[in-house]
């Protein structure tokens, strides 16, 4: 990767990566989302309020997001860890804790300091939306809901490691 973008922002130098292991796991398998992907969005649905007092002023309240985002398409791979949680998602019809992960996203675009890039970790689950697909492969594609606890600190691209800033919760 470059030092650091300049102008406009290219859409790969916001990357995206899923622990793939399963929640028992000790050590995470954080895989890059973006292979057959042509949009990857998080979409806030941030809660809003707005009201009218009998004044006729209106007031509005943004007190929470409940960001998710969609992976589709998504085609299985032998292999890959992030395919093996999801056929295991689909297989056992698995719930609650047992679809707990983390998401990663990882700027690019900002300057590494010592090889580790500017990055926030947030907790969330997968929700496996289908899986089968058309003749161009076998496709799982799932959905991330973010759960919170989101902490900023760094993403070594090499080792697929974050690591909290200090004072930050991880």
């Amino acid at each position: 990767m470059p030092d650091a973008a300049v102008g406009k922002i290219k859409r790969k130098f916001m990357a995206h990566f899923i622990n793939a292991a399963l929640p028992s796991a000790t050590t995470p398998a954080f895989v890059r989302l973006g292979n057959d992907l042509e949009e990857y969005s998080v979409e806030m649905n941030a809660n809003v309020e707005t009201k009218t007092n009998i004044k006729g002023e209106t007031s509005v309240n943004l007190d929470s997001y409940q960001p998710q985002a969609s992976v589709e398409p998504y085609y299985a791979e032998v292999g890959d860890p992030l395919f093996e949680r999801l056929q295991k998602i689909a297989d056992e019809r698995l719930t609650l804790d047992d679809l707990k992960t983390e998401t990663v996203e990882v700027h690019l675009w900002e300057a590494p300091t010592s090889g580790k890039y500017v990055a926030y970790k947030e907790d969330g689950i997968i929700e496996v939306v289908s899986y089968g697909g058309d003749t161009t492969g076998y496709q799982i594609p799932f959905n991330v809901h973010s759960t919170g606890n989101r902490v900023k600190g760094t993403f070594d691209l090499s080792t697929k490691t974050f690591t909290a800033d200090s004072g930050s919760a991880a």
